[in-house]
């Protein structure tokens, strides 16, 4: 799945919640010529697809010059259906939202997802946004001391975290057929910076264990893939490489069916701003060794619920995966201890109760 794939599916499992209870709207930049101006997603939630700009995906940059005519759209239709609270995702959603809430006096809360960024430009109006939004979610503490170096006052803060889906994502369930060697997991794009090399290079070190690698394009294509062929040129470098199988892309209602399959599920990112595989494999019991960057330091306990270790270390990675391979009671202790952590702290249910808290305490403030 995609960053914009990951990032739309976790905007409408929220939407999905709060729709049980409340009416959700969301406004979306139309993507293709065959996007209907208006969808109803499920009970509660309705999709705008707003006719702004060339109908397919662009990257944010490439969105600035339809800013104007987005907020535009935007104050036409709450000037007639004027909203209680507006969640704005992304900094060119900030700047839209912000323009089409002008003189109506309703909250503006702002999610930017993707941390701090190393750009001057973007910097000062992501700045500029998180001063003037009502409130800043931030998906985990890494990203919340982000935002309060790039000036956003910490009072403005709320830290909520991606959610997941604890139905599909459960200890008890089918696992996808396996044989007797030890089998290692990463689920995520094929890129050196998302850590499927180092999980590569940590087989090396644990000679009976097979790799299974979820990610990157359709398993047809996988051939004719400049990423996957790196990877499968660093397996041949240290010699793994028959003990590797590349899935390609799976659909994601068949991953926790294969995380079942695991003795252990590697997420070894350079950056983790959301860490749902980790949260995932959490759910469905499997023991995790995660990078320890961003949302990973508040999703595993060390030790508890999962295993840290710094992002691109493969012999250490190698390490720690032989002694939870060989320890069958240590991995029970940490997959059930996961998957008590994952149902208790990041259903659906409860992080739609967070995102209502913060909008309410919106509404409470801006009168």
């Amino acid at each position: 799945m995609s960053d914009i794939a990951a990032q739309r599916a976790h905007l409408l499992a929220i939407a999905r919640e709060l729709g049980r209870e409340h009416k959700v709207t969301i406004y979306a930049r139309r993507h293709s010529d065959s996007d209907k101006p208006r969808v109803r997603v499920s009970q509660g939630v309705t999709l705008e697809n707003l006719p702004v700009g060339p109908a397919r995906d662009l990257p944010e940059e490439s969105v600035l010059p339809y800013i104007s005519a987005l907020g535009d759209q935007l104050m036409h239709r709450w000037r007639q259906d004027r909203p209680d609270v507006i969640h704005a995702h992304s900094w060119t959603g900030g700047l839209a939202a912000i323009a089409g809430a002008d003189g109506l006096g309703v909250p503006v809360t702002q999610s930017f997802g993707s941390g701090q960024s190393r750009d001057a430009k973007k910097v000062r109006v992501q700045r500029a946004i998180g001063r003037r939004a009502s409130a800043v979610i931030a998906g985990c503490g890494d990203e919340e001391s982000s935002l309060i170096r790039l000036g956003v006052p910490r009072r403005n803060i709320s830290v909520i975290p991606c959610g997941i889906d604890i139905e599909r994502f459960r200890r008890q369930g089918p696992a996808a057929a396996r044989g007797t060697r030890p089998r290692l997991l990463h689920v995520g794009p094929l890129t050196q910076d998302r850590g499927v090399h180092t999980a590569v290079r940590a087989l090396e070190g644990i000679p009976d264990a097979e790799l299974f690698i979820a990610g990157g394009p359709e398993t047809g294509d996988l051939a004719h893939d400049a990423e996957a062929h790196r990877v499968m040129l660093l397996a041949k470098e240290v010699g793994v490489e028959d003990r590797i199988t590349m899935l390609g892309q799976i659909p994601h209602t068949s991953v926790a069916k294969l995380m079942r399959s695991a003795d252990l599920v590697l997420s070894l990112p350079h950056e983790a701003a959301t860490g749902v595989v980790a949260l995932e494999a959490m759910a469905c019991g499997v023991p995790v060794i995660a990078s320890a960057v961003g949302a990973h330091l508040d999703s595993i306990v060390d030790g508890v619920t999962g295993l840290l270790v710094p992002a691109d270390r493969p012999a250490q990675t190698s390490r720690l995966i032989r002694e939870l391979l060989a320890d069958p009671t240590r991995r029970t202790s940490i997959g059930f201890a996961g998957a008590d952590r994952a149902r208790s702290r990041y259903s659906w249910e409860r992080i739609g109760q967070e995102f209502v808290q913060v909008y309410e305490h919106a509404l409470a403030t801006q009168h």
